[in-house]
């Protein structure tokens, strides 16, 4: 698989407008999604391009037998049909932006 991960380094928290506007100039459909604590999503797959990029707390990724939290400003970048599973490993919500792209 060809996961790449993008880990935010800017002094300032992300801005969550500024995130959108970057998806969508980028081609990418996208909506908020917000999960609580404990949320887990077992192993499944998407027929688009998906990126995942959040805005607060701490989203954990499984892809093989691989894996990688996503922390405030960090994105990641899913091609199609990649097999991975999902979970909040922390005691507070996950904020993100999921941008879709066919």
């Amino acid at each position: 698989m060809n996961i790449e991960v993008e880990r935010w380094s800017e002094l300032t928290p992300p801005d969550p407008e500024a995130l959108r506007r970057s998806l969508q100039d980028e081609g990418y459909s996208v909506f908020q999604w917000t999960d609580l604590p404990g949320t887990a999503y077992g192993e499944h797959s998407h027929p688009e391009d998906q990126s995942h990029w959040i805005i607060s707390g701490e989203l954990r990724m499984y892809v093989g037998h691989e894996s990688y939290t996503l922390r405030a400003g960090d994105r990641d970048f899913l091609p199609a049909n990649t097999l991975h599973s999902a979970s909040v490993p922390d005691k507070e919500p996950v904020v993100y932006l999921i941008g879709a792209k066919h």
